[in-house]
């Protein structure tokens, strides 16, 4: 199932099902209580198909979209260099501050967060952070989204703990991030989380085989799949929770393919007015555009 979180013409935050016919279907609990918040459904544990209809279904541009769980987010785990040809286009970049191409491959998931004030939706824009940063890139990644929580996950039952899975573009202000010879801060500015459309139902989609494509002003730049994943979702999620606590709603990026801007020479960094479109199969596509926004 594919559903997406709006707001109504009355300002409320109301979760759907988008439909095979791109319908915007709202959603209620068996008792007749408007579902209005992803996390809280998925927390419930309730079965999706108790879910009913709840008024008439409306289209896509009559309603205002917002990220599948919108900001607070409680934490979006990301994981860096999880594909052998970004970890070594991004070591011969020179922004992997103090790493040589010994050190270009992980042999541990490299983990950091991501602040919520990060996550925006489809269409909304990026801050292009004039004033405070000139390096700003893309990077296209499927998210998964943690439907059953715990801490010291097995591998083998990692995935009866996912519920889902979004796609997140993990903007990065790399100047930053070679700064501070650290990932959070360069990655952390505000709006530097797209999250969406839609999130997409772990029964639907199979998480290790999914391709995954990214355009700048409609030129392809990345493309891959994620069978391509150094360490794979499970492995992710052993290697979290075997101190951190997950719980419901919790989102893992799981990093991104070769193809970002500092794999270029000399790198291509986006600017204001360019547009990031990402793709991802099974669930849709998540496109932004760089430019001013309001503090």
């Amino acid at each position: 199932m594919k559903l997406l979180t709006f707001k109504n013409a009355f300002g409320q935050h109301r979760v759907a099902q988008l439909t095979s016919s791109d319908a915007v279907q709202p959603l209620a609990y068996a008792d007749g209580r408007s579902v209005d918040d992803l996390v809280a459904l998925i927390s419930s544990g309730v079965s999706l198909s108790s879910l009913k209809a709840d008024g008439p279904a409306q289209s896509l541009e009559e309603i205002t979209l917002l990220a599948p769980i919108p900001r607070p987010v409680r934490n979006i785990f990301c994981v860096g260099k999880n594909y052998t040809n970004h970890a070594q286009e991004f070591t011969k970049s020179g922004f992997d501050a103090g790493q040589t191409a010994a050190d270009a491959i992980p042999t541990d998931p490299i983990v950091f967060s991501k602040t919520p004030e990060t996550v925006i939706a489809h269409g909304d824009r990026i801050w292009d952070a004039a004033g405070v940063s000139d390096a700003l890139d893309y990077e296209a990644e499927l998210a998964v989204i943690i439907g059953k929580g715990g801490r010291g996950i097995s591998k083998a039952d990692a995935l009866h703990h996912v519920w889902g899975y979004t796609i997140i573009n993990d903007m990065t202000a790399r100047d930053w991030q070679k700064r501070h010879k650290q990932w959070h801060m360069g990655k952390s500015f505000d709006t530097f989380g797209p999250l969406g459309p839609v999130a997409v139902t772990a029964d639907e989609i199979d998480g290790s085989n999914l391709d995954l494509k990214a355009w700048v002003n409609g030129e392809l730049r990345q493309d891959a799949n994620t069978r391509d994943l150094i360490f794979d979702i499970p492995t992710l999620i052993e290697t979290i929770s075997a101190g951190i606590t997950l719980v419901p709603g919790d989102i893992i990026a799981t990093g991104t393919p070769e193809g970002v801007g500092i794999g270029f020479n000399p790198p291509r960094f986006l600017k204001p007015g360019d547009v990031v479109t990402i793709e991802i199969s099974g669930i849709g596509r998540l496109e932004n555009q760089i430019g001013e926004v309001q503090a």
